[in-house]
Order: structure tokens, then C-alpha cells, then sequence
């Protein structure tokens, strides 16, 4: 199913998520074209993962919806799943079996017909670098191999939209370039819309769009330049990080500063 122009990839609106008393995604609305390169940037705990826990599937948001190409994950979900691919945060991979059996069992479960699934194999492994290690056991293979295993399993189906949660932790700075160049050209060659999740500023400057979640509300949204003029101005790293760090409480016998708008000059 390609996408249409005049439907986004993936529509969220209003998604709501508490656990208890404590909202982790707060009436987060957002949207996404063919194409386009997002990236959810947040501090740890701002509900970056709650977010695709419900886009994926895992849970059910408590209000609000997210559909993708139209399709309700409320009311569709089996149709809309299938437009989607996953990088998880953590590795989803059977260790055991070789990176070709990992692939052959993902494509086996999206019902890819034999001949399509080793077409498809072929491409994303040449792509992605892996056809010399297509035979070898998961656990034989280096974290940024592994995290491209990861994505050529993603891949397999053609999605839609693909949802990156965190998925540079740990990857060594040329692992992380190829990442991105490797999701990038997703977005260029075939128009696949991306979901990227990270606290790492650099990788959220090579966004199209960026959208600042902070305590399950969205802070900010836009291209990177606009997004840190949003937050008060600089550059995007110190924005952000002004933007979303704790609060700090006064220490005893001491008045609060005064409460000033971002960007204004401090008060002297």
C-alpha cells in the first residue's frame, strides 16, 4: 500500500496513557508524511517508549487514537501493524539462530510469500552490509551488526512506517552514522515515514522534523532550527537541555527567581 499524499502515514490524536495517578503521554497529538524523518526527542522517563508501546500495539492507549495510512489501531489494528516496522529499544533477536533464520521467521510471520521473503532478504542484507554474515549465530555478531540485523528484519515487508526506539544506544559513533544514512535512504528511495526516538541531540539535528517530549507533553515541533529558537534560542542541545531539566527547589530562606518567558534576557 503506498501512501497517499493527502493521507499521512501516521495521524496520533490526542493519545493519552496514565498509569495510576502518573500520565506518561499526555494528550500528544502529532502527524507524519511520506518521507519525512522525525525525531521524538526527550530525557529519559518523558514517555518516549509508553508512546510506542501504543503505536505498536503492546497497549491500548486510555484515550485518543493513532492510525497509520487511515487505518485505527484502535479498530484496524491487524490491517494498520502491517504498515509498520520496529526497531525496539531492546534487541528482539533469537540469539541461537543465524541471522538468515531470524529473517526467514519474521518474513514467515508477515506471511511473505517464500520467493518475495528471499528477494527480499537479498536486498536488505546487500543494503545493509550483512551478506557475509547471513549464516552466522546472532550472539557471533557485534552490537551495530546486530542492530542492522535489527533493521534488515524491519524492513523485510516494505513498511510504511518505521519506528526506531533508541536504536543507537550502545553503537559506536560509526555504527550510529550508518543507522541513520540506512533509514534515510528508506525515506528517499521508497518514501517511508520515520518515527525515530533518542535523547541524542546530534542525531535529532539530522531530522526534517523534530518534536520535544518532555513529562508526556510536547514541548515543541518543527525542523531543528526552530525547534531551539522555540525552546529560548542557542543551539539545539542547549535549548533542549534548558527546556527539560529538572527543576531544582530553592534552598531555605532564599526567594524563587522570577518567573521570566524563554529567550528574555536574565533579570540582574
Amino acid at each position: 500500500m503506498n501512501p497517499s499524499p493527502a493521507v499521512p502515514v501516521l495521524q496520533c490524536d490526542r493519545l493519552i496513557k496514565r498509569y495510576g495517578p502518573r500520565t506518561a503521554v499526555d494528550s500528544l497529538s502529532l502527524r507524519i508524511d511520506s518521507g519525512v524523518f522525525m525525531v521524538l526527542l526527550g530525557p529519559n522517563g518523558a514517555g518516549k517508549s509508553t508512546l510506542f508501546q501504543m503505536l505498536t500495539g503492546l497497549f491500548a492507549p486510555d484515550e485518543g487514537d493513532a492510525r497509520v495510512l487511515g487505518l485505527s489501531l484502535r479498530q484496524q489494528a491487524p490491517q494498520a501493524l502491517r504498515h509498520i516496522g520496529v526497531v525496539f529499544q531492546q534487541s528482539s533477536l533469537d540469539l541461537d539462530l543465524s541471522v538468515e533464520r531470524n529473517l526467514r521467521f519474521h518474513a514467515d510471520l508477515h506471511g511473505l510469500p517464500r520467493r518475495r521473503a528471499l528477494a527480499r532478504m537479498e536486498a536488505t542484507c546487500a543494503q545493509l552490509g550483512l551478506q557475509a554474515e547471513r549464516r552466522r549465530a546472532v550472539r557471533e555478531l557485534s552490537g551495530g551488526t546486530r542492530r542492522k540485523v535489527e533493521l534488515a528484519r524491519a524492513l523485510l515487508h516494505e513498511p510504511s512506517l518505521l519506528l526506531m526506539d533508541e536504536p543507537t544506544v550502545g553503537l559506536d559513533p560509526a555504527s550510529r552514522r550508518d543507522l541513520v544514512a540506512a533509514v534515510r535512504r528508506e525515506g528517499a528511495e521508497r518514501g517511508a515515514a520515520t518515527l525515530w526516538a533518542t535523547h541524542l541531540v546530534p542525531e535529532a539535528q539530522q531530522a526534517d522534523q523534530v518534536l520535544v517530549l518532555h513529562q508526556g507533553r510536547r514541548l515543541a515541533e518543527g525542523p531543528p532550527d526552530a525547534v531551539a529558537d522555540a525552546l529560548g534560542g542557542g543551539p539545539l542541545e542547549e535549548a533542549f537541555i534548558r527546556a527539560t531539566q529538572p527543576v531544582r527547589p530553592a534552598p531555605p530562606g532564599t526567594d524563587p527567581p522570577p518567573l521570566q518567558a524563554p529567550g528574555a534576557a536574565p533579570s540582574r
